[in-house]
């Protein structure tokens, strides 16, 4: 069944989405007018809280929604996610990512905007967004096939199991294993069953709960973990430049990729980018379609903050480590234990420490705001007087994360991740001139009151 699953995953991943997310994603960073360089400015400015409402629809504040939406992104896919690519790829898979982020940020503009553009409700009355609901509100019921598609790879994509294999990697790897308190097997079941507890504190409590406390968690970890990083890049500052042209250089040469071939790098940079940031998967116009906001275009400018932040920063830091370190040529290891390994090489003693703070923390995060997603798709799919059942199937998967091989792990996520971005894409691309026309009526409105001030 795994050998089906790794199948699956490579053979989707190798032109298909390639074409889908990279290509679409493009088509929208220039049908945008290249927006995200041109208001990235006011994006920060609205985020600040500068344009709040109060009294419109929705669940949680515009902040919330990017602390949730950030909770879920900047996580793992910024540690283990980098090393698996730069295991596959070589340093090059890493400008891949970049590329990928840049036209993510369009995705996530045109996703987001028409996440509060085409907002529906479910069974119970409650105000939802998502690509489901941008579908069915947006193009239309014939083209609900496609929502329930969405619906259905959401609730078995976004499972956490991949957060959770690599939590028990490292806690095993940095507290069990060195002090003769690993016992294999019976190890994994156990942290399985007390991440499971941690997490069912938390996601019990619905979004609200979860968005309290994710905007909590996401400004502590990403402060830690860049303080962390800055520490090491400061003992290596002098080799900065010659990575960061390695990275650049080994893009278009594909020496150190799977068979050598460029289109290999660019192939795995894209899939470790839309694992790590998401954009044009369809998880953060879920969050954001339950912000309290009535401005589309608003909504957007925050939603395109996030692959910025994920991908250019945090995953930038993670490779330059690993790069720097020289692990990445000296260590059969992989996922997280490969970052482990860079971060105990640059600070003996208590650099393993630190990392295993900022992976608990990461995937804890992403565990609780992935519960939300997937909850949301089983509402879609089987009304909301059921969608609680779902907490119970995702707390139990936990367990399985935690105990099977991280290669079907990631070929599984991977794989759905692969279904879900195949609605969301053509939902996106087809009703891009709304999204278009709003940002048209928007600017020039904030034109007026400056001009009016």
């Amino acid at each position: 069944m795994g050998e089906y699953i790794v199948n699956f995953s490579n053979w989707i991943w190798d032109t298909p989405m390639l074409i889908l997310l990279m290509g679409g994603g493009f088509v929208l960073f220039v049908y945008s007018g290249f927006l995200p360089f041109r208001h990235l400015g006011h994006a920060i400015k609205v985020v600040r809280g500068k344009y709040d409402e109060t009294n419109v629809p929705g669940q949680i504040s515009s902040k919330q929604a990017l602390s949730a939406a950030i909770a879920a992104t900047v996580g793992l896919g910024n540690i283990s996610g980098v090393a698996i690519a730069i295991n596959m790829g070589g340093p090059g898979a890493i400008f891949w990512m970049w590329m990928s982020a840049f036209v993510g940020m369009a995705t996530k503009y045109f996703s987001c905007s028409l996440a509060i553009m085409y907002r529906g409700k479910d069974s119970s009355g409650e105000i939802q967004g998502g690509p489901m609901y941008v579908i069915e509100e947006g193009m239309g019921k014939r083209w609900k096939p496609l929502s329930v598609l969405f619906s259905v790879a959401g609730v078995l994509g976004l499972l956490s199991i991949f957060q959770a294999n690599q939590l028990t990697a490292v806690l095993r790897s940095v507290l069990l294993i060195p002090n003769g308190l690993d016992n294999g097997e019976s190890t994994k079941w156990v942290l399985g069953i007390l991440m499971m507890i941690t997490v069912a504190i938390v996601i019990l409590g619905g979004i609200k709960r979860i968005a309290a406390v994710a905007s909590k968690l996401v400004p502590f970890m990403v402060i830690l973990y860049f303080a962390t990083v800055v520490l090491i890049m400061i003992q290596y500052i002098e080799n900065v430049p010659s990575m960061i042209w390695l990275i650049l250089t080994d893009a278009f040469t594909g020496q150190a990729a799977m068979g050598g071939a460029v289109g290999a790098v660019i192939v795995i940079g894209a899939r470790r980018a839309a694992f790590s940031n998401e954009a044009g998967i369809g998880t953060a116009p879920m969050v954001h379609g339950a912000s309290k906001n009535n401005e589309p275009v608003r909504e957007g400018l925050i939603a395109m903050l996030g692959p910025f932040i994920d991908t250019i920063v945090v995953c930038t830091l993670t490779a330059l480590v690993i790069l720097l370190t020289g692990v990445w040529e000296s260590t059969e290891n992989d996922g997280v234990r490969l970052t482990l390994s860079a971060f105990e090489m640059a600070l003996p003693g208590f650099g393993k420490y630190l990392l295993m703070i900022a992976v608990l923390v990461f995937a804890l995060s992403t565990m609780f705001t992935y519960s939300y997603y997937g909850h949301k798709c089983f509402n879609y799919l089987f009304g909301a007087e059921k969608a609680n059942y779902y907490n119970y199937f995702y707390l139990v998967t936990i367990v399985a994360g935690a105990v099977a091989s991280l290669e079907v792990v990631v070929s599984f996520i991977d794989g759905m991740y692969a279904i879900m971005a195949i609605p969301t894409m053509i939902s996106t691309i087809y009703l891009a001139p709304k999204v278009k026309a709003a940002t048209k009526v928007y600017f020039d409105k904030m034109k007026k009151e400056e001009v009016g001030k």
